[in-house]
């Protein structure tokens, strides 16, 4: 094992992992509702697997055989991170916000807190949550040009027999940031068992995405 490149693949994952993009900031959303967290972040995991695997592995050039391909990926991406922000804006303007509170297991509900209403069966269900998160993963921008591009291209310029151990340093610090992301977001829930917690969340959520969407706009 070449250590000094694995360390070179784990800073540098590190580095661009941390920015609470679109893709992080719906992990913290579901993490903070305990809503199919073991999926979310076992699917982040392998989708980072998969493209630090592929950058480092040279595919990156496709990204110049085929840029029509490429432009029209990164249009429907735009497009589905606009979409979200503007309902986490909606969501956080409407009164009725009640249904996205948390309770903490054994303890009452605060005075003045609107109890959440039983969830519906879309809302119990894995397969709505499943396709979110493969959206935010392989329709979002930035993880291609973190993962894919930014990543791809530092793990070529590796020796030979060091872009292995590159790109496991990177692979560990992302299961080690989606992991603690999923399940140490819980510990947020307290203080999301009020509506107005969950309308500031969504707002600034849905601000940072339509803004990183715009940014991205050509």
């Amino acid at each position: 094992m070449d250590w000094l490149a694995f360390s070179h693949g784990a800073a540098l994952c590190a580095s661009l992992i941390v920015t609470i993009g679109a893709q992080n900031a719906f992990v913290l959303r579901q993490g903070i509702m305990r809503s199919h967290v073991g999926k979310i972040v076992l699917l982040c995991m392998l989708s980072d697997f998969i493209l630090i695997a592929a950058g480092v592995g040279g595919a990156s050039v496709l990204v110049e055989r085929y840029p029509v391909f490429v432009h029209t990926m990164l249009y429907v991406g735009l497009a589905y991170l606009a979409w979200f922000g503007l309902s986490a804006l909606r969501r956080a303007v409407q009164p009725g916000h009640a249904v996205m509170e948390v309770e903490t297991p054994g303890q009452p509900a605060p005075a003045g807190a609107t109890p959440a209403p039983a969830p519906t069966p879309a809302a119990r269900g894995a397969m709505p949550i499943v396709l979110m998160t493969l959206a935010f993963t392989w329709l979002n921008p930035h993880v291609y040009l973190d993962t894919f591009l930014l990543i791809g291209t530092a793990g070529a310029r590796e020796a030979a027999d060091g872009r292995v151990a590159f790109a496991l340093g990177a692979m560990a610090v992302s299961a080690v940031w989606f992991v603690g992301l999923g399940y140490g977001a819980r510990m947020l829930a307290p203080l999301f068992r009020r509506a107005m917690a969950w309308r500031v969340l969504d707002g600034a959520i849905g601000s940072m995405i339509l803004l990183l969407a715009v940014t991205q706009l050509r």
